[in-house]
């Protein structure tokens, strides 16, 4: 299986915003598949382009996997959510960029984004839920936003000791 490496904090590159994409072409569609392979490998329901290394606005979700054990992945270049509910819900997030690191974020329960699909047509689509969570988290990572961000300072600072002592055991050089 041919997939990317995805980056950990403290990556530089997931603090950077990424590039709109000017065309869906066969390049982008490559990527978009390796990135679904990615996420797929990962145990994932999300992955954004910073989380492999590319600085283009490309996003990949499949919630329809974890939720039902069907493979539905969706591909979106520039995503932009274009509404959100007013509606909130706490869910429990992680990051393959930080792993083993999970906590509760406050985030409008119902969201409507405006992307291109892999074909180069510009969609919209309205989500809740898990997939409205998962869509907002991995457009954060476009603008170089991770859930972290979404914690209070002495939450953040706790979870970011515990990830650095993890590092540290399992070898890693932060």
């Amino acid at each position: 299986m041919d997939i990317y490496k995805v980056i950990v904090l403290p990556n530089p590159v997931l603090r950077q915003k990424a590039n709109a994409v000017t065309r869906v072409d066969d390049a982008v569609r490559a990527q978009m598949k390796k990135m679904v392979e990615t996420m797929y490998a990962h145990e994932g329901v999300g992955l954004a382009a910073n989380q492999v290394a590319m600085l283009n606005r490309i996003i990949v979700i499949d919630t329809a996997r974890r939720e039902h054990d069907t493979p539905n992945p969706i591909a979106m270049a520039n995503p932009e959510i274009v509404w959100k509910s007013e509606e909130t819900w706490d869910y429990k997030e992680g990051c393959l960029s930080i792993p083993q690191m999970y906590a509760d974020v406050v985030r409008p329960k119902f969201i409507k984004v405006r992307y291109v699909d892999e074909k180069n047509q510009l969609q919209e689509m309205d989500a809740g839920g898990l997939a409205a969570t998962c869509i907002q988290h991995e457009v954060d990572h476009l603008d170089g936003i991770l859930f972290i961000d979404h914690l209070s300072r002495l939450k953040r600072d706790t979870l970011l000791k515990k990830y650095e002592k993890l590092q540290k055991e399992a070898g890693e050089i932060l």
